[in-house]
């Protein structure tokens, strides 16, 4: 890929679609999961493996997938053709993983799933460490990469927009007999223009060849040492004390919030309609929707702003701390029978995640010129496959936590709230209280954070130097 350091706007926007996708395909997924539980009859256990599993088998393919981007010879470049790749398997799996029928049990369902979560999982990968690598090596300019980052976010947000309306449409009985019904027919159609999405970074980003430069060779005569250089890349990555931040942090919010986000069902039909699922009408879509749009029109032109007004680590502490009072005001305005007063709170919730990769991203880029300086190697795939090995993870661990949590409190979706008060307390409780630990313990893992602007420019400086010897 040409390097520049302004990149045109068609260029980002061509990105953006990228992340559309990225964004999306979890979105939904994590939305169609309820289903799995509330209409499938899937247990805790299940629920847990489900989400953990496919994730630690990303933790073993994203950094292969990153070592053989970062290495590809091609006349395309390194990165488009898995793009391409990805997104097609990606649509598919997706396809095929939601095929599921009450009529053929818990058991095969659950194996049906799972086996088919593992191809999606797959095709993501291939798809999104290289995704991740095009956008880090965009641009050298430290404010032009928070710009990238802020449009494909942009971009990105509108899946958390418009999933949540696919609450409303799986529930209503004058589009489908049933929620497990549902997802059969709407999986086709979000994973047809999931997969066109996907498929547009590929086709327009620009990339020049590495036909001719030196990369460690990609042959299965190589298998062994291309291991071992794997195994040392990871040690060089997180030898640099930055990334090792921004890795933890990011594991830190995204876990803590993912862990509750798969609550917000449960949690607002109980809480605010005493379980019925049914006189909840638009208030469980308003709440993702509502705040996504939030996302994409407050936080994230506030971030950008804040980026370069503030330097990047002000504006990621400032976002985290208005997302404190955001999980404080969701405590006391989750109020039975006024489920609009919840709207109070989302602005300032939305800063927490809203911002989080708007920020993480650009800062991940300046730490990869880092590694140049050490190593005089440009490794996007392998840092953008550890940095997200670590978000995917951290989704894993958040989906078996909030089996975890279901189990703690002793919830049953068969009950209604009358049946079961303390539970449906607790749930609201972690609902609120849980991100604010994992948000308030990765402020204190980034409070020492040392790459400003003045530095990131010292490094790109040094780095022409040596290039221009």
């Amino acid at each position: 890929m040409s390097t520049t350091s302004k990149v045109p706007m068609g260029q980002k926007i061509a990105f953006g679609f990228g992340m559309l996708a990225n964004q999306m395909f979890p979105a939904i997924l994590g939305i169609f999961m309820v289903v799995l539980v509330e209409d499938l009859g899937f247990s805790g256990w299940m629920w847990s493996l489900v989400f953990l599993f496919p994730r630690i088998f990303d933790a073993i393919t994203d950094p292969i997938m990153g070592f053989i981007s970062d290495n590809t010879k091609s006349k395309w470049g390194r990165r488009r053709q898995y793009v391409l790749i990805g997104g097609i398997l990606m649509g598919l799996a997706y396809i095929f993983m939601w095929q599921l029928s009450k009529a053929d049990g818990v058991e095969y369902n659950f194996w049906y799933f799972f086996l088919w979560s593992l191809v999606f999982y797959l095709g993501l990968t291939i798809f999104s460490v290289p995704y991740v690598a095009m956008g880090y090596e965009m641009s050298d300019d430290f404010h032009e990469r928070t710009n990238i980052m802020a449009i494909a976010q942009f971009i990105g947000q509108w899946a958390w927009v418009i999933a949540p309306l696919f609450w409303i449409i799986m529930y209503d009985e004058s589009w489908f007999p049933s929620a497990d019904v549902a997802v059969k027919e709407l999986a086709i159609w979000v994973a047809i223009p999931c997969a066109i999405c996907a498929m547009v970074p590929a086709i327009f980003i620009k990339s020049d060849s590495t036909l001719n430069e030196d990369y460690e060779p990609l042959n299965s005569a190589n298998i062994g040492n291309s291991l071992m250089k794997i195994f040392e890349s990871f040690v060089a990555a997180f030898k640099i004390k930055e990334f090792r931040k921004l890795c933890g942090a990011t594991f830190l919010i995204f876990n803590a919030f993912n862990t509750v986000a798969a609550l917000t069902f449960f949690v607002i039909v109980y809480k605010l309609f005493n379980g019925d699922a049914g006189a909840s009408g638009i208030w469980v879509s308003m709440f993702g929707c509502l705040g996504a749009i939030g996302t994409t029109f407050i936080v994230i032109p506030a971030v950008a702003w804040m980026s370069k007004k503030l330097g990047k680590k002000k504006a990621f502490m400032l976002s985290q701390s208005i997302s404190l009072v955001g999980y404080i005001m969701l405590y006391f305005l989750f109020i039975p029978g006024k489920p609009w007063m919840y709207i109070i709170a989302l602005p300032f919730f939305s800063f927490g995640i809203g911002s989080l990769f708007t920020i993480m991203m650009s800062m991940t880029a300046d730490v990869i010129d880092i590694d140049e300086i050490n190593t005089g190697k440009r490794r996007e795939g392998i840092f953008g496959a550890i940095y997200w090995w670590m978000v995917k993870v951290g989704y894993g661990i958040a989906g078996a936590l909030s089996g975890v949590i279901i189990t703690i409190v002793g919830f049953n979706s068969e009950l209604a709230t009358t049946d079961q008060q303390a539970a449906v307390d607790g749930l609201h409780a972690f609902f609120c209280f849980f991100p604010m630990i994992g948000t308030i313990l990765a402020m204190l893992v980034m409070r020492n954070y040392s790459i400003t602007e003045e530095k990131a420019n010292e490094i790109r400086a040094e780095l022409k130097k040596r290039k221009n010897n």
